[in-house]
């Protein structure tokens, strides 16, 4: 017996295979030289234009690190004093070492 020899491709599959390269070469040449990718958003650091005054304190890194100094100050003073949220409904305001242990008494210590 004698082998037959591979049977060679037929030319409608190699011209196949080149136009599948010939079109992604085409694609990747037109996105490189065309594609303009959309504009990047401003960067965080960036003033911002026309901010309201209740967003001022975004304008500027320095702004903002001035404001989260403050409001930490404000919450530090705050979760360490008692008073009224609201009279009406009889909601107060306790330090939150108090609060603990009023729950501590509430639900019981152990199990």
């Amino acid at each position: 017996m004698t082998e037959e020899p591979a049977p060679l491709p037929r030319p409608v599959s190699l011209v196949a295979i080149a136009a599948v390269f010939i079109l992604m070469s085409a694609y990747w040449a037109l996105t490189v030289r065309v594609y303009v990718p959309h504009r990047a958003p401003a960067p965080q650091n960036q003033t911002p234009d026309n901010l309201p005054k209740d967003q001022a304190w975004r304008a500027t890194p320095a702004t903002r690190r001035a404001y989260l100094e403050d409001l930490r100050q404000r919450e530090a003073t705050q979760s360490g004093k008692y008073g009224w949220v609201d009279r009406k409904a009889g909601v107060v305001q306790l330090p939150i070492e108090r609060a603990m242990e009023l729950i501590v008494q509430e639900h019981g210590g152990a199990k």
